[in-house]
């Protein structure tokens, strides 16, 4: 798929968190296939090396970082700003889940580590990076990533994981009213089963099965075809959306 022809993404700086994962890695390499600079933000520098090494064009950044510390965001952006001149674009892939066999199994450090790393890290890298674009004056693009969870509001022991999603698209929705005015856009994508480590883990084949035969399209995703709604929405054919939450579920929830 060419992601580039009158998309406007060549030449833009772009951050994506959770970027060595499953499709925090598509996204990057996606991305890069489009001709934007892109700095790959995980907890690992080794598998951040490693996808660098694999992206077309360039220059991008291999960043290891924890989100969080929200006092360590200044510094990452200064990183991004400070190599590529400005910071055009931010993707949240980064996400924990917790899988509990029932609701009354979750622990209070099952809560706290979920809501740490997905939406209260999101929120603060949000307002940071909203600062930069403000600051910068021609706009920017920020795209977070939710879950079919934040609608159907999880499964037993996902309800935490859930609950962290439902935050992400209030949240989307309220940083879209807010920062309009200064031309940022903030949109979410919003995957059902794709098939990443994350989404199998805590699920035995039966479970698996059981999600799979509740899609339309009858199959898992690819963790590519998550990246297209991705581009669209940091493209320049989607400037005139905000507050939106893509659906890309294979029809397993409708709205």
């Amino acid at each position: 798929m060419a992601f580039n022809i009158g998309s406007g993404l060549e030449g833009k700086s772009v951050v994506v968190t959770g970027g060595s994962g499953g499709i925090g890695r598509e996204v990057c390499l996606a991305f890069a296939a489009a001709g934007s600079r892109v700095a790959v933000v995980d907890v690992d520098q080794t598998r951040v090396d490693a996808l660098v090494a694999e992206m077309e064009g360039g220059p991008h950044l291999a960043i290891a970082h924890d989100l969080r510390p929200v006092s360590g965001h200044a510094e990452l952006i200064a990183k991004v700003v400070g190599a590529f001149g400005r910071l055009d674009v931010l993707v949240q892939t980064a996400a924990v889940l917790i899988r509990r066999a029932s609701v009354f199994d979750v622990s209070e450090a099952d809560w706290d580590i979920q809501h740490d790393v997905n939406l209260k890290a999101s929120f603060f890298l949000c307002q940071a990076v909203a600062r930069t674009m403000k600051e910068q004056g021609t706009g920017g693009r920020i795209i977070n990533f939710t879950s079919q969870g934040w609608m159907s509001g999880g499964f037993g022991g996902s309800v935490a994981y859930a609950a962290t999603k439902g935050g992400i698209v209030s949240m989307t929705r309220g940083l879209a009213r807010s920062l309009a005015k200064d031309k940022i856009t903030v949109n979410a994508v919003s995957p059902g089963a794709a098939d990443t480590a994350m989404m199998r883990s805590g699920m035995d084949d039966a479970a698996l099965a059981g999600t799979i035969a509740q899609i339309p399209l009858g199959y898992m995703a690819a963790p590519s075809e998550l990246a297209g709604s991705v581009l669209f929405l940091a493209s320049n054919h989607a400037s005139y959306i905000t507050g939106a939450t893509i659906n890309v579920s294979g029809g397993w929830l409708m709205y």
